[in-house]
């Protein structure tokens, strides 16, 4: 750590959105706090080194690998800060091409996602079984990467394509039935297995107190417990840059507070214990230290 009254330089893993824009181009600058940000273009390549080798002070990170990195005993505690939120209904699709699919017709069938640990798919995992009646243990899922932690193995069942396979072209030619992609809908050709599916979003949000989580921020434990003075000012200046970004962004997908986000928190946390991917329970205090806790 450096000398008090030098700033502090943080190695910085957070990638470049609306919300974090005014603080990725150096037009919010503070005296306490430098930020040497990774070179990376997507973040979610850079989580495997930041939770296997503790590779950087600050960082985004998908919530479901946060919370298998907090179980594993990984040396990072979240802020209450939310850098990615999106709806997730419209991230499931189908090849429409090939006939209709709908939630009630996926037990048995085949179902693509990046890896059994991606947010993504536990969000929707998870709503799938709680608003739609899916038995999701029988549906076939089919996985292309390892999940983030080493410590972690994937459920028995689930199936992983060898590395030459890609998702959209079996999903186009057939070998799978549908897939879950976290962007924009890769193809004209693919459609929404949840029907009305921003429509279904926005009425699970209102239900629920907020748009599902994917990405929020977390710190070296160290830091926060001899530094709480560079947490809050990092904390100030996320909050800044959100509200710089405003009104052209939804405030509800980059919700600020630990008591904003206690009941996503308390989903997400129930679906990834349903779902295997934490061995034990948490609860959403667990998830911060003094220091972030208080962050408001």
């Amino acid at each position: 750590m450096s000398n008090r009254s030098e700033p502090v330089r943080l190695q910085t893993l957070l990638a470049h959105y609306p919300a974090t824009s005014a603080l990725r181009t150096g037009a919010l600058k503070s005296d306490l706090v430098h930020f040497t940000f990774a070179d990376v273009k997507v973040s979610n390549t850079a989580f495997k080194p930041l939770v296997r080798e503790a590779k950087f002070d600050l960082a985004e990170l998908a919530i479901v690998t946060y919370l298998q990195a907090k179980a594993y005993g990984k040396p990072y505690v979240l802020l209450p800060a939310v850098v990615v939120g999106r709806g997730q209904h419209r991230a499931l699709l189908y090849n429409g091409e090939r006939g209709t699919l709908s939630p009630q017709d996926l037990p048995r069938r085949r179902v693509g996602v990046r890896a059994y640990t991606q947010t993504t798919g536990v969000w929707l995992r998870g709503i799938l079984a709680d608003d739609y009646g899916v038995d999701i243990n029988r549906v076939r899922w089919v996985t292309f990467e390892d999940p983030h932690l080493a410590e972690y193995k994937d459920p028995e069942g689930i199936e992983r394509m060898p590395a030459e396979k890609q998702m959209l072209q079996m999903l186009l030619q057939g070998e799978i039935d549908a897939a879950v992609f976290g962007g924009e809908i890769p193809d004209p050709r693919l459609k929404t297995v949840i029907p009305d599916a921003d429509v279904a979003a926005q009425a699970w949000a209102q239900r629920n107190g907020g748009t599902p989580i994917n990405h929020m921020i977390v710190v070296r434990e160290s830091i926060s417990r001899e530094r709480p003075d560079v947490v809050r000012e990092v904390y100030r200046l996320l909050l800044e840059s959100k509200n710089q970004a405003l009104p052209g962004i939804d405030a509800a997908d980059t919700r600020f507070g630990v008591e904003e986000n206690r009941r996503t928190l308390e989903m997400i946390i129930d679906y990834a214990l349903r779902q295997g991917l934490i061995p034990h329970k948490l609860s959403v205090d667990d998830l911060f230290d003094e220091t972030t806790r208080a962050l408001v």
